[in-house]
């Protein structure tokens, strides 16, 4: 099982993005220690040297890092026919443990790594480099997650059995299953609507206020994060309902597949994207007073804040479109 083309990219991926993270890490280290920016010293001109290249090579590893969740989730759906009871991922993920806690391990690590983008990409807009302590300090916290997520990928990967029998979405996602998938399966569909829509009116509007007057950025980011977590239980608790024409049928895995035209990859790319810029209008809220940035940040904030409403109302336009164009209906009052 193993040796299966796309597990070993995974692990190789994940090989030498931990390697590398650790690395800097090591690094950021002597970043935090020793940065000081008005001085001339020979110590201080070779970290400035060195951190060009350390900075362009995490930021290539944590697009590595982004990339390797919609891979990851898509080699659990090509997996489900090995397994006897899976019809697609949410089948492949049940197959031993470490399924499950790798793919929300692989979810945070990609919102946090789009976090970090952001602000190195902020810092890098800057003559002198005001937020290189704090980026390495985030990537020293982001470190552990990054580990852990290899280490329990790395199991799931080793811990794969061919004769197990695991359960189908059908069981994992329904009513009776105990489950926490289950437990959000079994939502009222009118108050998970009505969160879904008021959570996407609150974030859209108060996007419209920040780019009008530039005020409430820290609120448009809370709800940004909150539509976010609104738009997962929303999948499951009624989305996904009319895209498979079931009533009873509340998978989010089974959208991804060829059958759906492979839509469900375009929903939670417009999801994760719209949580980290959103998210990130938050973080780069608090550097607002650097002086060197302070010209800067407000035109990336604008535009993280036109491409968190266009992700989110991509998400949901896709989202409403299906649910007017199918013939399917719930009995909501």
């Amino acid at each position: 099982m193993i040796l299966h083309p796309a597990i070993i990219t995974l692990l190789l991926v994940s090989l030498v993005i931990s390697g590398m993270i650790l690395y800097c890490s090591w690094f950021g280290i002597t970043i935090i220690r020793r940065w000081d920016m008005r001085s001339g010293s020979e110590v201080q001109l070779a970290l400035e040297r060195r951190t060009y290249l350390i900075s362009t090579v995490i930021s290539y590893m944590l697009f590595f890092q982004i990339a390797s969740l919609f891979l990851y989730v898509y080699t659990a759906d090509s997996l489900h026919n090995m397994f006897v009871g899976a019809m697609c991922a949410a089948g492949s993920l049940n197959v031993d443990p470490y399924g499950y806690p790798a793919f929300l391990l692989k979810i945070l690590n990609c919102i946090l790594a789009g976090l970090w983008l952001i602000v190195n990409y902020a810092d890098n807009q800057a003559y002198d480099y005001p937020l290189i302590k704090k980026k390495y300090v985030m990537l020293i916290l982001l470190m552990p997650l990054i580990l852990s997520e290899s280490v329990v990928q790395l199991l799931y990967f080793i811990n794969m059995k061919a004769d197990v029998i695991t359960s189908c979405c059908g069981s994992l996602f329904g009513s009776d299953s105990g489950r926490v998938g289950s437990d959000i399966a079994g939502l009222p569909v009118k108050a998970s609507m009505a969160g879904f829509y008021a959570s996407f009116a609150v974030t859209f509007s108060l996007g419209v206020i920040y780019l009008v007057k530039k005020k409430a950025a820290l609120p448009f980011s809370f709800a940004g994060g909150i539509f976010f977590i609104s738009s997962c239980i929303s999948l499951i608790s009624f989305i996904s309902l009319y895209f498979y024409e079931l009533p009873t049928h509340h998978c989010p895995f089974c959208i991804l597949q060829k059958e759906y035209g492979y839509i469900g990859y375009i929903l939670y790319a417009a999801l994760l994207t719209g949580a980290v810029s959103g998210l990130g209008v938050g973080v780069l809220e608090s550097f607002g007073k650097i002086g060197s940035l302070s010209h800067r940040l407000p035109l990336i904030q604008r535009r993280l804040t036109l491409l968190c409403m266009f992700s989110y109302l991509l998400f949901a336009g896709i989202s409403g479109y299906r649910m007017i164009v199918t013939d399917f209906t719930l009995a909501i009052f």
